[in-house]
C-alpha cells in the first residue's frame, strides 16, 4: 500500500472517528441500556455497540476487502492480521463513560499484513485526538509530539497501575511490586488503557503496566507511543501477540527493562 494511500486511509479514519464522538455525545443526554459481560464490572452499552456498528458500517462500505476487529465482537472473524484490518474500541473506559461521564476514548488501530500503520485515540469529552502514522511521527490535535525523555530514572517516572495490583494476586510476586510502588515517584490509574498509552505518548506518565489487555485496548496506543521512543511488550519483555490477550508494559524505553524487573510471576 503506497504512502499516499495510507494518508487517505488515516484523513478517513480520523473523520469517522469524530463523527463517532459526536454521536456518542449525543448519546449520554438520554437513558440508554446498561449491561454486564465476564462479571459485573466487566460493562457494555447499547452505545458501545452502535458506535461498532457505525465503523463496522462505514469500513465495509468504503473498504469492502478490509476486516474489523472490535471489542463487541461485531466485526468479522479475524483469524489472522493479512491485509488491512482494523482494530477497533468504540468506548475504551466504559465505566468511566458510565460513572463520570468523562476519561473515555475511541481507539482505532490499523494493521496492514500485520504491522501497525496508523492509531488514532480520541478522548471525546476533552476533544483531544491523538494520532500515530509510523515513521512520521505522533500528533495531539495537530502539534507533532516530542520524543519521551531518553534518560528518564525510574525513581523519577510516574506510572500507570490498575486497582488490582493492590489486593492479593496468586500469579504475581507482590513483594516486588510493593518494591516498584516504593521505587518510583507516583503512581496513577485513569481506567481506560487507550487514554493511558496517548499519556505516555505526549509525557504525562511514564509507563503503563497491566496483566490482561485485548488488541483493541493497544492497538492504537502501540503505533503511537512508537513514534515518540516508546516501547510496548509482554511484561516478560516478549514480544505483543495481536490476536490475543497480553500482558502489557508500555514505557519509555529508558525505564523499560527495569521495570519488567520488577514483574515476577509465580
Amino acid at each position: 500500500m503506497s504512502q499516499e494511500t495510507i494518508h487517505q486511509l488515516r484523513e478517513k479514519a480520523k473523520q469517522w472517528t469524530i463523527e463517532a464522538g459526536q454521536l456518542i455525545k449525543k448519546s449520554m443526554h438520554k437513558p440508554f441500556e446498561v449491561d454486564t459481560k465476564l462479571d459485573r464490572k466487566d460493562l457494555v452499552t447499547e452505545v458501545d455497540r452502535k458506535t461498532e456498528q457505525f465503523f463496522i458500517d462505514k469500513i465495509h462500505e468504503t473498504y469492502p476487502d478490509h476486516k474489523v476487529l472490535g471489542e463487541e465482537g461485531m466485526g468479522d472473524e479475524v483469524q489472522s492480521l493479512d491485509g488491512t484490518v482494523w482494530i477497533i474500541d468504540p468506548i475504551d473506559g466504559t465505566m468511566n463513560f458510565i460513572h463520570q461521564e468523562r476519561f473515555f476514548a475511541i481507539s482505532i488501530g490499523i494493521y496492514i499484513d500485520g504491522v501497525g500503520e496508523i492509531g488514532i485515540i480520541y478522548d471525546v469529552m476533552a476533544d483531544d485526538l491523538y494520532e500515530g502514522t509510523l515513521g512520521e511521527g505522533a500528533y495531539k490535535n495537530g502539534q507533532r509530539l516530542k520524543p519521551i525523555d531518553p534518560n528518564k530514572a525510574l525513581e523519577d517516572a510516574l506510572i500507570g497501575l490498575n486497582n488490582s495490583w493492590s489486593i492479593p494476586n496468586r500469579k504475581l510476586n507482590e513483594e516486588k511490586i510493593h518494591d516498584l510502588v516504593r521505587k518510583v515517584r507516583g503512581t496513577r490509574s485513569y481506567g481506560s488503557a487507550a487514554l493511558e498509552f496517548a499519556y505516555i505518548a505526549e509525557g504525562i506518565i511514564d509507563a503503563y503496566i497491566t496483566m490482561r489487555l485485548a488488541p483493541w485496548d493497544i492497538a492504537a496506543g502501540m503505533v503511537i507511543v512508537g513514534e515518540v521512543g516508546g516501547i510496548t511488550t509482554r511484561v516478560d519483555g516478549t514480544e505483543i501477540n495481536m490476536l490475543t490477550g497480553n500482558t502489557v508494559i508500555c514505557s519509555n524505553q529508558a525505564i523499560h527493562e527495569e521495570l519488567i524487573s520488577f514483574i515476577e510471576t509465580k
